[in-house]
C-alpha cells in the first residue's frame, strides 16, 4: 500500500520503474530469440523512460534555442537503437535503453530529495495552529485573518498561534521547537512569544505586533522553500558546462557524419555509422548521474535527521568548514532533564547528598517533592516524578495545589505547606546554589528541608561525534549559558 502511494505521488518513480521492468523483459525476450516481442518492449521502455526528458529537451531547444543534455541523452539513446537496427545487434538497442534508465533514475533521485524537503516544510507548518482565539468573546479566527493589534487569549498547554507580545499574565514557554532549548523560558508582560511554541501553566493575553506571515516560523519555512529554487555554485558550473558540452558533441557528430564523406575519406554509410558511434560513446550518462545524487542525498538525509538546509549552497559550503560551534543544550546533551542528586539535612545539621541508594531522609525529601509535583507538565516536575517512580515510592495526595509561573509549585501535605521551586538559600545551603545544575528547593513551612538537582546529560554519541570531527581536523566549540 505504501509503495502504491509513492508511485502515484511520484510520476518520475513510476516512469523509471516501468522503464526498468520493460527493459528487463525486452532483454529476456531478445536473448530467447523473440526479437519482435523484444523490439516492442524496447520501444515502450524508450517511451516511458525518455518521454519527460525528450519533452524537456525539445522545449528548451524551441523556447531558448539551446541544446541541453536532456536532448543529447535522447539522441545518444536513439543513436544506439539505430546502430542496433543497422547491424541487427539488438544488444546495442538495449544499451540505449540503459542510458535512458540511468537518466530516469537521476530524475527520481532529484524528485525524492525535493519530496523529503517538502515533507519537512509540512512538518514545520504543523507547528502552528490553523486558528487563534480572540479575547473578545473568545471568537476563533484563522491565522491568516489576524491583523496587527488583535488581542489573543492562549490557555495553558496550547500552542502560541503567531509571534506576539504578552499584555497580561505570565507563564513558562516551551521553545524547544524553535530554539532547541530543553528548559521552558519564563515570560511575563512585555515579552515576545513565538508562534509554534507551547504555553505552560499560565493564561496569557497577547497582542499581535507583526503580520503572521512575518513570524519566525514562517520565515524559516520561506527560507526552506527558497532552497528548492536555488542552485549551488557547483550546480551552476555543471549546468553551464552541460550546454557547452551538448553543443560540442552535436557539432562534432554532424562533422563526423558529413565532412569525411564530402572529401571522400569514407562513404556516406560509414560516415553516418561512425557519427552514431561517436554520439553513443560521448553520451553524458556519467555526467548526468554525477550531477545531483551527492547534493540531493545530503539534503534528503538532512531532512530525515530533522536538519533543514537554507539552500544547496549552504550544504555545499559545509565541505569547507574548519570550525563548528555546537549549542550544548539539546545538541550535545539529551535535552531531557534527569534527577542527579537529592540533598537533605543530616542529623548533625550538615547538608548531605545522595544519587542512587537513597537513605530514608533523602527518600522523604523526594517523596514530598514528587507528591507536590504529581501531574505537573513542567520539565523539572516530570523529572522528579520519573525519578520517584524509579525509586518505587508511594506518593501522597496533596491538596491546595497552586502553580506559580516562574517560581514553582506549592501545596498542603500532612498539614504542612510544601513548596518546590526557586528559593533564597540560607548560608547552610549557599554552596549548592553556586553550581551550574538546575535546583528545585524543597521548602516545608517556610524552611528549606532539602533540594533536588537536575542535569541535562551528555548524549551517548556526542563524544564519538566530536572525536570524528577532530580526526577530520575540524575544530569544535561549545556554546553554553552556564
Amino acid at each position: 500500500m505504501a509503495s502504491n502511494t509513492i508511485l502515484k505521488a511520484n510520476p518520475e518513480t513510476l516512469a523509471a520503474a516501468s522503464c526498468a521492468l520493460l527493459l528487463g523483459a525486452a532483454a529476456l525476450a531478445i536473448h530467447n530469440h523473440l526479437a519482435l516481442v523484444g523490439i516492442i518492449l524496447l520501444v515502450l521502455a524508450y517511451l516511458t523512460g525518455g518521454y519527460a526528458s525528450a519533452i524537456e529537451g525539445l522545449t528548451t531547444l524551441w523556447q531558448e534555442q539551446e541544446l541541453d543534455v536532456d536532448l543529447l541523452m535522447i539522441v545518444a539513446a536513439l543513436g544506439a537503437a539505430a546502430l542496433g537496427w543497422w547491424q541487427r545487434d539488438f544488444d546495442l538497442a538495449i544499451d540505449g535503453a540503459v542510458l535512458i534508465l540511468i537518466f530516469a533514475i537521476s530524475g527520481v533521485l532529484e524528485s525524492y530529495a525535493m519530496d523529503r524537503t517538502e515533507r519537512s516544510i509540512q512538518s514545520l507548518m504543523s507547528l502552528t495552529p490553523d486558528s487563534a482565539r480572540l479575547i473578545d468573546g473568545e471568537t476563533m479566527v484563522s491565522i491568516g485573518g489576524l491583523k496587527i493589534g488583535d488581542r489573543l487569549l492562549v490557555k495553558p498547554g496550547e500552542l502560541i498561534p503567531t509571534d506576539a507580545k504578552i499584555i497580561s499574565g505570565s507563564s513558562s514557554i516551551n521553545q524547544a521547537a524553535i530554539t532547541g532549548e530543553s528548559l521552558p523560558v519564563e515570560k511575563t508582560i512585555g515579552a515576545e512569544v513565538f508562534g509554534g511554541t507551547i504555553n505552560g501553566s499560565g493564561v496569557l493575553e497577547l497582542e499581535v505586533h507583526q503580520p503572521p506571515a512575518s513570524s519566525l516560523i514562517q520565515r524559516i519555512i520561506q527560507l526552506v522553500k527558497q532552497a528548492q529554487t536555488e542552485n549551488t555554485s557547483a550546480q551552476d558550473s555543471i549546468e553551464q558546462f552541460e550546454r557547452l558540452y551538448a553543443k560540442i558533441i552535436v557539432i562534432s557528430g554532424l562533422a563526423i557524419g558529413i565532412i569525411p564523406a564530402l572529401i571522400g575519406w569514407w562513404d556516406w554509410e560509414t560516415a553516418i555509422y561512425r557519427a552514431l558511434i561517436f554520439l553513443v560513446v560521448a553520451s553524458p550518462c556519467a555526467l548526468m548521474a554525477a550531477i545531483m545524487p551527492g547534493l540531493l542525498s545530503g539534503i534528503a538525509n538532512g531532512a530525515r535527521q530533522g536538519i533543514l538546509f537554507k539552500n544547496g549552497s549552504t550544504l555545499e559550503a559545509i565541505g569547507q568548514v574548519k570550525t563548528i560551534a555546537f549549542d550544548k543544550t539539546g545538541t550535545l546533551t539529551t535535552g531531557q532533564l534527569q534527577v542527579a542528586e537529592v540533598w537533605y539535612l543530616a542529623e548533625d545539621g550538615t547538608v548531605q547528598q545522595e544519587s542512587s541508594k537513597l537513605s530514608s531522609k533523602a527518600l522523604k525529601v523526594l517523596t514530598l517533592a514528587a507528591s507536590i509535583e504529581f501531574g505537573s507538565e513542567h520539565l523539572i516536575g516530570k523529572a522528579i516524578q520519573e525519578f520517584a517512580v524509579e525509586q518505587g515510592l508511594a506518593l501522597q495526595s496533596a491538596t491546595e495545589i497552586v502553580a506559580e509561573p516562574g517560581k514553582g509549585i506549592s501545596g498542603c501535605l500532612d498539614q504542612q505547606t510544601i513548596f518546590v521551586g526557586k528559593a533564597q538559600p540560607t548560608d547552610q545551603w549557599g554552596h549548592l546554589a553556586t553550581g551550574v545544575q538546575t535546583i528545585a528547593w524543597v521548602v516545608v513551612d517556610g524552611t528549606i528541608q532539602g533540594a533536588i538537582t537536575c542535569r541535562d546529560y551528555l548524549r551517548p554519541e556526542a563524544v564519538e561525534t566530536i572525536e570524528s570531527l577532530r580526526q577530520l581536523e575540524i575544530r569544535s566549540i561549545i556554546l553554553t549559558g552556564d
